[in-house]
């Protein structure tokens, strides 16, 4: 494995609290947000992927609103992953797989693949899931993360057949998931939840010291991704700038 980018990012641009000065100017149009968060930030998590269906001009359209660099990830559709038998959702991942997210060409990043907290690891079901999951789509390579819930993905073998099929297991830093870091695949995925109100970029300046470190360390291993998600969300586009700043 050879070195890679770092990207930080925040889940999704639009949310009402970052507005008028927050993170968005007073004043700027809600058409631009995209574009400032792009200017700002070098990645963002797609969240509406999770809920329904998109158009592919959206896709396109989002792809020229940022700069060369830049990535997004895809959350992909709660109809794949919140099932009993993760097995037989190979219809609805044909119908997220084809919206036409290739669309955003080079700006296309990892699709995360979330399972509930309630998911228990089953080998032979997550292995033929995993199956279902193409390494590409439309021509365009495709890079999965699996962001894993329950403590009972903490096993050898969860960890082995990731790592067979070059996909990243998601790095989750929150009080309720398990934290299982172990690099699986030719880059890496992380998920940091634990951001403050009561503190301006969310994290502190010695734990922004500490994931700074940290990305630069999952790089080693190829491209790693870093996102600030949930927690005190109106923090969230600050803590991805202080950490940009530190590693710039």
């Amino acid at each position: 494995m050879s070195s890679g980018s770092i990207r930080v990012g925040i889940g999704g641009w639009t949310y009402e609290p970052w507005r008028g000065g927050a993170f968005y100017p007073e004043g700027l149009p809600q058409k631009r947000e995209l574009e400032y968060a792009g200017q700002h930030l070098t990645a963002i998590e797609i969240n509406a992927t999770y809920y329904g269906r998109q158009k592919a001009e959206s896709f396109a359209n989002w792809a020229a609103a940022v700069p060369e660099g830049f990535r997004f990830s895809l959350k992909a559709s709660r109809f794949c992953t919140n099932r009993k038998v993760l097995a037989d959702g190979a219809e609805s991942i044909e119908k997220f797989l084809t919206q036409g997210f290739t669309r955003l060409d080079d700006r296309l990043g990892p699709i995360l693949w979330q399972f509930m907290a309630t998911k228990h690891f089953d080998r032979e079901d997550f292995a033929r899931f995993l199956d279902l999951l193409p390494d590409a789509q439309d021509g365009t390579a495709l890079r999965h993360a699996l962001e894993v819930r329950h403590e009972s993905f903490r096993d050898p073998a969860f960890i082995d057949l990731a790592r067979s099929r070059n996909m990243a297991v998601v790095f989750a830093d929150h009080d309720q998931f398990p934290q299982i870091d172990e690099r699986t695949a030719d880059f890496s995925y992380a998920r940091l939840q634990r951001a403050t109100a009561d503190c301006p970029t969310g994290y502190d300046e010695k734990a922004l010291d500490r994931w700074a470190d940290k990305a630069r360390e999952w790089s080693k291993g190829g491209d790693a991704y870093v996102f600030f998600i949930s927690g005190a969300k109106e923090r969230n586009p600050a803590a991805g700038q202080a950490l940009i700043a530190r590693l710039n």
